[in-house]
């Protein structure tokens, strides 16, 4: 068996990658099929990826999945030439795992998260709780706290929340969230659309809203979770903007359009909103 590293303490290979070892009992299905069931996880974080993922020693995957791959990716994942197969019940999913490079890190097989990438393994567990699109970074904070600030959210010069009840989320990387009472947001301004996400802190926002009118605004841009984590309870059912796309006025201050990692998909240019 691979012998885990015990101590707590982040490591940096050769390669570029950060990696260190995880308590945390950790199993990854496919469907209802079981394919790794391990008590001696290490978290790894690639060169230029903000969230981390888990590898896993090859004994702590099930036997007998894992083929190499018949057309194997070229390039991604920190120079990994070594990709698998993994076959589950017939089913073939390409490069749904790999190994990397490092030396440290021989004996070590990491899979795809079918909620980030569209392939993989699509239900995991921390413990007894199913966990979402990718592991938790033990380095990053999310905070929701009540405020009374005062928070203006236009579009297109109509404003279509004003409250002084948000709870603001403060998450290590991200620009500050606003999360307003839904009384105090113009859902008739909205349109409710089918579209929904994951996050590993939050939970599960169900419900998503795109603008109703004709400014040149990305669709989805507004999202609520009724039903989030423990540990962000008070954003339960609140309605947040993209700071990327719309307007916010916070105690006046008309903020700056941050650039973040949603920006591509949203479309928009870095830099400052103009005056107004």
């Amino acid at each position: 068996m691979t012998s885990p590293p015990t101590a707590r303490s982040l490591r940096t290979t050769p390669e570029g990658l950060r990696w260190e070892p995880s308590d945390r009992w950790v199993r990854g299905r496919r469907g209802d099929v079981p394919v790794v069931d391990s008590r001696h996880p290490v978290l790894v974080w690639e060169p230029g990826v903000p969230v981390p993922l888990y590898a896993f020693p090859r004994e702590e995957v099930r036997s007998g999945m894992l083929r190499p791959a018949r057309n194997p990716r070229t390039g991604g994942h920190t120079g990994s030439r070594l990709f698998y197969d993994l076959v589950v019940d017939g089913e073939v999913l390409e490069n749904a795992a790999w190994t990397f490079p490092a030396a440290e890190l021989a004996g070590y097989v990491a899979f795809e998260w079918f909620e980030r990438t569209g392939r993989g393994l699509d239900h995991w567990y921390e413990e007894e709780e199913e966990i979402f699109v990718h592991p938790r970074d033990p380095y990053k904070r999310v905070d929701a706290l009540l405020s009374s600030r005062h928070v203006r959210v236009g579009i297109d010069g109509t404003v279509v929340a004003d409250t002084r009840r948000p709870v603001l989320v403060f998450e290590t990387g991200l620009p500050t969230r606003f999360y307003l009472p839904r009384e105090d947001v113009r859902l008739d301004l909205l349109a409710a659309t089918g579209h929904t996400s994951a996050c590993p802190y939050k939970g599960t926002a169900a419900e998503y809203w795109s603008w109703r009118g004709e400014a040149d605004v990305p669709p989805n841009l507004a999202w609520s979770y009724p039903d989030p984590h423990p540990s962000v309870a008070a954003i339960r059912g609140r309605v947040a903007f993209y700071n990327e796309v719309v307007d916010i006025t916070v105690d006046g201050d008309l903020l700056d359009r941050p650039a973040t990692v949603f920006t591509p998909v949203l479309g928009q240019v870095r830099g400052k909103r103009p005056s107004r």
